[in-house]
């Protein structure tokens, strides 16, 4: 599984509007007892490929972001 499949299956599982968190990316590739954090560096670069392409939207507590810089929810576009 790449970090755009895992960021994507997880919006495909919320419902219309959900947002997740990106490190629910990274715990899902690496599954229970990994070490999350070290993929955390895909998972951006992953986010900001899915956001150039314009498959996904970022915001962070309620305010749309055009990058991501700082904290930030992934949503579907």
């Amino acid at each position: 599984m790449t970090p755009e499949d895992a960021i994507l299956a997880l919006l495909a599982e919320r419902a219309e509007g959900a947002t997740i968190c990106p490190s629910e990316a990274a715990r899902r590739l690496v599954g229970p007892q990994g070490d999350w954090r070290a993929e955390m560096e895909r998972v951006h670069a992953a986010t900001d490929a899915l956001l150039a392409a314009g498959a996904i939207r970022l915001s962070w507590k309620g305010a749309a972001k055009e990058k991501r810089r700082g904290p930030y929810r992934i949503a579907r576009r």
